[in-house]
C-alpha cells in the first residue's frame, strides 16, 4: 500500500479520495472551457508541401493585384444532348449579364460568353468572384451566386426548357467541399455516441452502466476539440477535426472497456466494491498507459510530415488521445467508486472478501490446476487459476495444439486479403474526392464531355517579364498543350513578374495531366533567366502526391522503431517483441489491401486518396500494438507459472473477450467516418474498422497464439523465468518424488509424523495425488524463479 500506484489507487476510489478527485476535475475541465473558448480560427487547406514548387508559385500568384478574384464557370448544356440554338445563346449572355450584377459591381463587365463548345452542345459563361481566405468564405460567395442562378427569370426559363446550369471550377470545387461538412461534423458525433453506447449496452448487459463510460468520454471528447483547436491556432496547425474525434472516443472506450473488465473479474473476489476497484487500476494502469504512449508517440513522428494536413493531424490527435486516458485513469474511476458495484444491474457480480496476504509457492504453483486461492493476485503472487471454460479458451487451445495448421490458414486468408491491392492505384481526381457528387463535380464531367479537360482549372506559370514571352511560346509547342498565353505583368519585391496560363488537353488530375505538369516544369526551368515556376490545381495534386510518398517512407519506419521499442521495454523479450510487431506490420498491410477492394466493390473506386496509406498504416500498427500489449502483457504474466504455450492460451482466455469487445467499439466508431462526405474520410475509416477487426478475430485469436504455440518457452528469451520452465519443473518433480517415498517409507515403519500424514491426506482429498510432484516442482520454481517479481504488492 505504499508504493505510489497503490496510494494513486487509494486515492481514487477511497469515499473521500473519489469525491475530492472528482471535485478538482470538475473544476479543471470548466477552466479549460472558459480559458480556450473561442479557439480554431479559420486557416487555409494546403494540400501541398510548404516547399514544393506549387506552393511557391502561388505565394508568388497571391501577390498579384486582384489576386482574390478568381473565374469560376457556369456549364449550361441540354440534358437530352442537343445543340444549343441562337435563342440558347442570346438568353445564355442575358443570363451573364444579370449574373454580373448579382456578384459585385466589379464583375458587370468581366463576365464573359457564352463561350460555345466545338460540337456546339455546352457553353460556358465565365463568372469572376472574389474568393475569401478559406474554402468556408468562398463557400458563402459561390452559394450567393448559386441563389442568383436559381431565382434568376432567365435561367428558370432555360432550365424548365430542359437546360442544366452547373457551376464548378477551383473556387466551386474548394466551396463544396467546405459546404460539404456543414453539419458533418454533429452528425458524426451523434453517430459516434450511438455507436458507442449500442456496443457498450450489448457489452456490459445492462442498462445503466454504459452511460458512465460514455459521458466520461464524451466530456473528453468535448474538452480535446477545445484544447487542439487552441494548440492550432498556436502552433498555425492544419488539421481534421472529425478523426480526432473518432480517435478520443475509439481509444477512450477501449480503454474503459479493459479497465470495467478488469474491475468486473476484481468484483468476484472482492465484496467491497472500492477495494476492487482500487486492484482493478493498478492491474490496468500501466497497460493503459503503455498502450496510449504508443499510440501518442507514433502520432508525434507525424511532426516529421512535409504534408501541412498530416503533420497537424498527428499533433492535435496526439493531445486528444492523452486526454482520452487522462480521462479513462483519473476521471473514470471516481466515478465509479462512488456510483458503486449497483451500476451492473442486473447481473451485479458477486464476490467474497478474501485475506490479503501473500500465497505461498505451493498455492502459487497450484493455480496451474485451478485451485489457487481467489486472492491470488495477478501480477502479485501469480495470476489466478484457469478461467471458466469459455469459446476463448477452446479456441486458444486448439490452436496451440495445432499451431502449424492454423499459423498456416491465417497466412493464407492475410495473403489472399492483400491481393486486393491488384488493380489499385494511388490519387484521385477531383470529382473521384467526393463521396457524394457534387454540382462542381458534374459541372466537371459536362466541360470534360464538350471542352478541353484543362479549360476547367489552368495550370499556371510565373516568370520574369524578359523571358515570358520564350517560356509561353515554348510552352505553347509542346504534347498536349491546347494554348499557353501571357495575360498579367506586375512588380513584385522590385522584380517584374509575369503570369501565364496554359490549358491542358487532358484532365488535370488524371495521370496524363500530371505528367503534362512535369513536362512543363522540365521545359520551362531550362530556359535560362526565366525563374519559372509551375502551379495550378494540378501542380498542386502532383506535389501532394509525391510528398504523401515522403511522408509514407520517412514516417512509417519512425512507427515501427517506436512499437518496437515500447513493445521491447514492456515485454523485455527481443524475439516476442519482433514477433508481434511483424505480425502488425503485414496484418496491416493485408487490411489496407482489403479495404482497397472494398472501396473499388462499396464506393466504385479503384484508386486510394493519397493520405490514406500513410495514415491507415499508422493507425493500424499502433492501434494494433495496442492489442499486443494487452494479450502479450498477460502471456508474459501467465508463462511464468504455467509455460510459454499454455501461458498463451491463458492468456487469450482471460482477455479475449475484452479485446474482440475493444476492436468492435473501434471498428464500428472508424466506420462513422463514412458519413461525412470526403472520399480519403470514407476509405480511411473502412480501411481501419476492417483491419481492426480482422487485427483482434484473427490476428490476436489465430496467428499469434500459433506462433507462441511453435515456438513454445523460447519465445519469451532471455527470461529465464519462463524459458527454464519445464527443465527446472522436471528438475523440481524428481527431487519432489524421492521426498515422497522417503515420507511413504516412514509412513509405513510408523515413523512418520501427523503432519506429514495430513499433508499426504490433503493432497489426496483434493484430488492432486496424481499431480503432487508436478507442483511441488513448480512450485519450487516459483519460488525460486519468479518469488522477486511476484510478491504482494
Amino acid at each position: 500500500m505504499n508504493s505510489p500506484l497503490a496510494k494513486t489507487a487509494h486515492t481514487l476510489t477511497s469515499k473521500r479520495g473519489s469525491w475530492l478527485v472528482l471535485g478538482g476535475i470538475v473544476v479543471l475541465v470548466a477552466l479549460l472551457f472558459g480559458l480556450l473558448s473561442g479557439s480554431g480560427e479559420d486557416r487555409p487547406n494546403e494540400t501541398a508541401p510548404a516547399d514544393s514548387e506549387s506552393t511557391q508559385a502561388q505565394k508568388i500568384l497571391d501577390k498579384f493585384p486582384e489576386a482574390d478574384k478568381q473565374s469560376v464557370m457556369v456549364v449550361a448544356s441540354n440534358e437530352d444532348g442537343s445543340e444549343l440554338s441562337a435563342d440558347d445563346q442570346a438568353q445564355l449572355k442575358e443570363l451573364g449579364t444579370s449574373l454580373g450584377d448579382s456578384v459585385g459591381e466589379e464583375s458587370t463587365e468581366t463576365v464573359t460568353g457564352p463561350i460555345l463548345s466545338d460540337d456546339k452542345q455546352a457553353a460556358l459563361l465565365m463568372v469572376p468572384i472574389a474568393v475569401g481566405l478559406t474554402n468556408s468564405d468562398t463557400a458563402e460567395t459561390v452559394d450567393d451566386l448559386r441563389t442568383a442562378i436559381a431565382d434568376d427569370p432567365t435561367a428558370t426559363g432555360l432550365t424548365d426548357d430542359g437546360m442544366s446550369l452547373l457551376v464548378t471550377g477551383g473556387p466551386a470545387i474548394g466551396a463544396d467541399i467546405a459546404s460539404a461538412f456543414n453539419g458533418a461534423d454533429f452528425t458524426l458525433l451523434i453517430v459516434t455516441i450511438v455507436i458507442v453506447a449500442l456496443l457498450l449496452i450489448i457489452t456490459y448487459r445492462s442498462p445503466i452502466l454504459w452511460l458512465l463510460p460514455l459521458i466520461v468520454i464524451g466530456t473528453a471528447d468535448g474538452l480535446a476539440s477545445t484544447v487542439t483547436a487552441a494548440v492550432g491556432d498556436w502552433l498555425n496547425l492544419q488539421f481534421d477535426a472529425g478523426i480526432i474525434s473518432v480517435l478520443v472516443f475509439g481509444a477512450g472506450a477501449n480503454y474503459a472497456l479493459l479497465f470495467i473488465s478488469r474491475y468486473r473479474e476484481e468484483l468476484r473476489r472482492f465484496s467491497d466494491h472500492r477495494v476492487a476497484l482500487a486492484e482493478a487500476w493498478m492491474h490496468t494502469a500501466s497497460t493503459i498507459l503503455a498502450s496510449n504512449l504508443t499510440v501518442v508517440l507514433s502520432l508525434l513522428s507525424l511532426v516529421f510530415a512535409i504534408i501541412p494536413g498530416t503533420r497537424g493531424l498527428g499533433i492535435t490527435a496526439a493531445v486528444g488521445l492523452l486526454i482520452s486516458a487522462a480521462a479513462v485513469l483519473f476521471a473514470l474511476p471516481p466515478v465509479l467508486a462512488i456510483c458503486g458495484k449497483k451500476m451492473f444491474w442486473p447481473f451485479i457480480p458477486k464476490g467474497e472478501d478474501t485475506a490479503d496476504e501473500e500465497l505461498t509457492p505451493t498455492e502459487a504453483a497450484a493455480t496451474n490446476h485451478g485451485t489457487a486461492p481467489t486472492g491470488a493476485r495477478d501480477g502479485g503472487t501469480a495470476p489466478r487459476g484457469a478461467a471458466r471454460p469459455s469459446i476463448w479458451r477452446t479456441i486458444a487451445t486448439r490452436v496451440v495444439r495445432k499451431p502449424g495448421l492454423h499459423l498456416g490458414a491465417g497466412i493464407v486468408i492475410l495473403g489472399v486479403m492483400a491481393t486486393g491491392f491488384i488493380g489499385s492505384s494511388i490519387g484521385l481526381d477531383q470529382t473521384e474526392k467526393f463521396r457524394v457528387q457534387s454540382e462542381s463535380a458534374q459541372g466537371l464531367d459536362v466541360l470534360a464531355d464538350h471542352f478541353p479537360p484543362g479549360e476547367s482549372q489552368p495550370i499556371w506559370i510565373v516568370a520574369d517579364t524578359d523571358h515570358a514571352d520564350e517560356v509561353a511560346d515554348s510552352v505553347s509547342d509542346m504534347n498536349g498543350v491546347v494554348r499557353a498565353s501571357a495575360i498579367e505583368d506586375t512588380t513584385i519585391d522590385g522584380a517584374s513578374v509575369t503570369k501565364i496560363m496554359v490549358t491542358g488537353e487532358y484532365e488535370p488530375d488524371s495521370a496524363k495531366g500530371l505528367d503534362l505538369v512535369k513536362d512543363i516544369r522540365t521545359d520551362v526551368h531550362a530556359i535560362d533567366g526565366a525563374n519559372a515556376q509551375v502551379g495550378g490545381a494540378a501542380a498542386t495534386e502532383l506535389d501532394a502526391r509525391d510528398g504523401n510518398q515522403t511522408d509514407f517512407f520517412t514516417i512509417v519506419p519512425m512507427v515501427l522503431a517506436i512499437s518496437f521499442i515500447i513493445l521491447l521495454v514492456i515485454l523485455r523479450a527481443p524475439i516476442a517483441a519482433f514477433t508481434l510487431l511483424l505480425v502488425n506490420v503485414v496484418s496491416s498491410a493485408a487490411a489496407i489491401g482489403l479495404g482497397a477492394f472494398l472501396s473499388r466493390t462499396i464506393f466504385g473506386q479503384s484508386a486510394l486518396d493519397a493520405q490514406v496509406p500513410i495514415l491507415a498504416f499508422l493507425f493500424l500498427v499502433a492501434l494494433g500494438i495496442d492489442y499486443s500489449i494487452f494479450l502479450a502483457h498477460r502471456a508474459k504474466k501467465e508463462s511464468v507459472f504455467h509455460g510459454g504455450r499454455q501461458g498463451m492460451v491463458e492468456a487469450v482466455a482471460h482477455t479475449g473477450g475484452v479485446i474482440t469487445s475493444a476492436g468492435i467499439v473501434l471498428a464500428g466508431v472508424f466506420a462513422a467516418l463514412g458519413m461525412l462526405p470526403l472520399m480519403v474520410l470514407g476509405q480511411l475509416g473502412l480501411i481501419v474498422g476492417v483491419g481492426v477487426l480482422v487485427d483482434t478475430i484473427l490476428v490476436r485469436t489465430v496467428i499469434v497464439p500459433s506462433i507462441f504455440g511453435l515456438m513454445g518457452d523460447r519465445m519469451w528469451w532471455p527470461n529465464k523465468a519462463i524459458t527454464h520452465f519445464h527443465e527446472r519443473a522436471a528438475a523440481g518433480a524428481a527431487g519432489a518424488g524421492t521426498a515422497e517415498a522417503s515420507d511413504n517409507g516412514s509412513a509405513s515403519a510408523g515413523s512418520g509424523s501427523a503432519a506429514g500424514s495430513a499433508e499426504v491426506a490433503g493432497a489426496d482429498a483434493t484430488g492432486h495425488g496424481e499431480h503432487s510432484t508436478h507442483l511441488l516442482a513448480e512450485s519450487k520454481f516459483a519460488d525460486m524463479g519468479s518469488g522477486a517479481h511476484h510478491g504482494k504488492h
